[in-house]
């Protein structure tokens, strides 16, 4: 009984192992994939090819170290003008460092509220409390004086941003932005705050829609020109080239540091040849799917990006903030993967917790080319915000010194004369070999009648 059993099993395991080796045979292609180990080094392994998108070009892009320095610093002077703000929004003068170390997260501080004081003594004025007895912070008079002076350049610069303005609603395809959107690029653009009251409601030229929105009533066309046809047009008359050369080509500037691929000089090239639709120009519209049409599109969209950065005061803006106006613009693309394919026009800086973008053509060592009255206060700003602890000796002294001359000043002023005080002119006139007995009896003589006087002054005060 036994025997047959496992015979029965013999049976059916041989028939399991003959139907394996069949279907191997039968279909090689299902062959179990070898892996790869030492005893297999010779077989040829086929790798996946990396995937380029917008975040590898981002990461792999050849940095600007004097741009990204600025960035940097930029950052930190952003909090600064945060924290001035806030504290200016106070009833009083100052703010204790308790509820300053409150708002630590909203202005984007990674590091304690006092150590971040502490570094900026040319910024910040630390004291104590006259009845309280806790620290407390101002501003000190050189950094409000500058935000003063900012103020002051904004206001004397309206009739430049006003054009500013013009420039953008005529770029606009339906002459039309929107109010949020200005107002995120405020500062890029030296408006006041209360620009809607102060700016759009104070000249004919624009119109509000609805709240949110302002149209151009009056185009002016001696403003529709871009400001890279200054250049074009000097590349023509100074260095004599061609008009096929420069009619649409834009300035290439790479980082230190760039390595130009294998023909992409002949792309280049071919692409500055490249007629597009320039941003004040709408006489057609650029489709993708026509010849040529996708290199076209790409190019009014890099022309446009050109002309706001150069807009702009400080020749940069935060990326996040360009998509409020892509539609306005008509540029359906992705702004970040367009401004990574031109480094040689544009520079994305990831300093910070945003991505800037630069206008490389406008920057030179990490400084403006052509600074405006706004551009030079605020880069007075960051030159203080630069000295951080140094010269704070100085400004030590200085208040000691004062309250030096305060303490003399109320002592000489508020004691009264004292018995013995007519002993000390005779200590030092006697170490004086030269000083005869007469000079030291008539200087006692008036020491006495001095001090007689200013008794019966200071008598008579009391009474």
């Amino acid at each position: 009984m036994l025997g047959s059993l496992f015979d029965v099993h013999n049976i059916r395991a041989f028939h399991c192992f003959r139907m394996g080796v069949l279907q191997r045979v039968s279909s090689p292609s299902q062959k179990p994939p070898l892996k790869f180990g030492p005893f297999n080094m010779n077989i040829q392994k086929r790798w996946k090819k990396p995937v380029v998108s917008a975040q590898t070009r981002l990461e792999d892009r050849t940095r600007d170290l004097k741009l990204d320095r600025l960035m940097s610093r930029l950052r930190k002077l952003k909090i600064v003008l945060k924290l001035q703000e806030m504290i200016s929004k106070r009833k009083g003068p100052f703010v204790s460092v308790q509820r300053l170390s409150r708002w630590k997260n909203i202005v984007g501080l990674n590091v304690g509220m006092g150590i971040f004081l502490h570094k900026y003594p040319h910024i910040f004025k630390i004291s104590t409390h006259p009845r309280r007895g806790s620290l407390c912070c101002y501003i000190t008079k050189q950094m409000a004086d500058l935000i003063e002076e900012e103020a002051k350049a904004i206001k004397e610069s309206e009739l430049i941003t006003v054009q500013r303005l013009k420039k953008l609603l005529m770029i606009s395809t339906s002459g039309t932005l929107h109010i949020h959107a200005l107002r995120l690029i405020r500062r890029e653009l030296g408006l006041p705050e209360d620009f809607r009251d102060s700016i759009l409601a104070k000249y004919d030229d624009f119109k509000l829609v609805n709240l949110e929105i302002v149209a151009l009533v009056n185009s002016d066309e001696n403003l529709a020109v871009a400001e890279v046809e200054k250049w074009r047009e000097e590349e023509y008359r100074v260095k004599w080239l061609s008009e096929f050369e420069t009619k649409y080509a834009f300035q290439i500037h790479f980082p230190t540091g760039f390595k130009i691929e294998k023909g992409s000089r002949e792309k280049l090239k071919n692409w500055q040849r490249l007629p597009y639709l320039k941003p004040y120009e709408k006489k057609e519209i650029v489709r993708i799917r026509t010849c040529g049409g996708v290199e076209r599109f790409e190019k009014r969209a890099v022309g446009i990006l050109h002309e706001f950065l150069s807009i702009t005061v400080e020749k940069m803006v935060e990326i996040e903030r360009l998509s409020h106006f892509r539609k306005d613009f008509n540029m359906e693309i992705n702004v970040r993967e367009l401004l990574l394919k031109h480094p040689g026009i544009f520079y994305i800086s990831t300093k910070g917790s945003t991505k800037t973008v630069f206008l490389r053509e406008a920057y030179s060592k990490g400084c403006l080319i052509n600074p405006n009255p706004i551009s030079t206060v605020r880069r007075k700003m960051l030159d203080l915000l630069l000295l951080g602890c140094k010269n704070s000796s100085e400004l030590r002294h200085q208040k000691d010194g004062k309250e030096t001359k305060q303490n003399i000043v109320d002592t000489d002023i508020g004691r009264l004369p004292r018995e013995g005080d007519w002993v000390i002119p005779l200590l030092e006139s006697s170490d004086d070999p030269n000083h005869s007995d007469m000079s030291v009896g008539m200087s006692r003589e008036e020491e006495l009648d001095s001090n007689h006087e200013t008794g019966s002054l200071w008598l008579k005060k009391d009474e």
